[in-house]
Order: structure tokens, then sequence, then C-alpha cells
């Protein structure tokens, strides 16, 4: 946890950017980069789609979540991705369960 879903990529050219990706997500969200997973989505598409990266986390300050999709822009559009849409869907720490407890004491940096 934080989760980054990447849809609409390849796995051969988005592979090698996940080291800076973790990276600087870990910086801007000031969360260790260990807890940081990266998945790549294979949808099929019905209709015409843009490639996307939801990140899935807890809520931080408005600041914080424009530093990470700036950053991570960024990085996407100096490696030829151009037209990424980036959006979070926030978590609650009440209804996030480890071993059936709800993570209630989850404090937000």
């Amino acid at each position: 946890m934080p989760f980054l879903r990447f849809s609409g990529f390849l796995k051969e050219d988005l592979a090698p950017l996940i080291p800076d990706i973790v990276r600087n997500f870990a910086k801007e969200a000031e969360v260790e980069e260990e807890i940081v997973k990266v998945e790549l989505v294979s949808s099929t598409y019905l209709t015409d789609m843009p490639s996307y990266v939801e990140i899935l986390m807890f809520q931080r300050v408005q600041e914080k979540h424009d530093r990470i999709v700036t950053t991570l822009d960024a990085l996407l559009v100096e490696n030829g991705f151009e037209q990424v849409h980036i959006y979070f869907v926030i978590l609650s720490p009440h209804l996030y369960y480890k071993k059936g407890k709800p993570l209630t004491g989850y404090l937000i940096k």
C-alpha cells in the first residue's frame, strides 16, 4: 500500500521506468519504497480509452496529491507517454483491513 495501477501500457515500455516511478512516488508521498505496489492491468477495451494510472492510497493534503501527479506525469512525458490520465482512488483506513482488523490508527503525513 499504496497501489499504482497502470493500464494501456506495454510491459516492455513500462518495466524499465518502475524503479524511478517507485522512488519518486515514495519521496513525494513520504512512504517507504518497499510498500509501494505497482501493477500493470491488462484489459480488453470495448471503447477508445486513454492510458491511465490509478493510484489507490489514503488521503493526503491536496498539495501532496498535486506533487505526486506532477512528478509522475513529468517522468511519463519524458519517456514518451504524453496523454496519460492520472487519478486517485482514496481509501479509508477504517475500511482497509489487515488480518481482519481495520487500520484505524493510521497516521497521515
